[in-house]
């Protein structure tokens, strides 16, 4: 480029996980295109809703291009699916089923650097997502930008919040968000029994 910044193309799972991100990418020098390879958010209106608060935030506030990516639902259902609740093994499919993707975009579009916003919430396998990239990008001849951001996320959430952004709840397949409501209704009974203990 240039300006002497190192094109990156960065996998996106959602908007208010790339504002950190991209600020620290800049700073290093390097320059995101983000890219949205999600087919594992289910249904498609949240998919939707996803997508739209990423490319309302990227085109409006970050000034980021944007690259869409192809939506193979069938894929993942194929792939990922048949895992279900082995929370380990579907994740690991997942990442390498969205990772493959947008390794293939970045070779396909010159790019040279890949990296993946996955690496900011602490609810991810930061260890299996990370390795995945790794391996990926090396079989497509990519160099894969490692970073652990999983400190920066509440303020991340809170600044994206600020800005009026869609926040989910959960991951985004099925699987995940009956994961994420059975770990709300534990937690509202851990808080209910410790206000019943202290009444007592």
């Amino acid at each position: 480029m240039d300006d002497g910044r190192t094109p990156l193309l960065l996998h996106a799972c959602c908007g208010p996980c790339s504002l950190e991100p991209l600020r620290i990418l800049r700073e290093e020098g390097f320059e995101p295109t983000i890219c949205w390879v999600n087919p594992n958010i289910q249904p498609d209106a949240e998919h939707d809703l996803r997508l739209a608060t990423l490319l309302a935030w990227a085109r409006d506030v970050a000034h980021v291009d944007v690259i869409v990516g192809r939506c193979e639902r069938d894929r993942w259902e194929r792939l990922v699916a048949p895992h279900g609740l082995d929370r380990p093994a579907r994740c690991r499919a997942c990442y390498a089923l969205r990772l493959s993707e947008a390794c293939r975009i970045a070779r396909e579009r010159g790019f040279t650097h890949v990296s993946t916003t996955l690496a900011v919430s602490p609810h991810q396998l930061y260890d299996v997502c990370m390795e995945a990239l790794v391996r990926i990008a090396g079989a497509n001849d990519l160099v894969p930008v490692v970073r652990d951001y999983r400190e920066l996320y509440e303020g991340a959430y809170e600044h994206a919040r600020e800005l009026g952004m869609y926040t989910q709840s959960w991951c985004g397949c099925r699987f995940s968000a009956v994961e994420a409501a059975v770990e709300r209704h534990a937690a509202r009974d851990e808080r209910k029994a410790a206000r019943a203990a202290v009444r007592h």
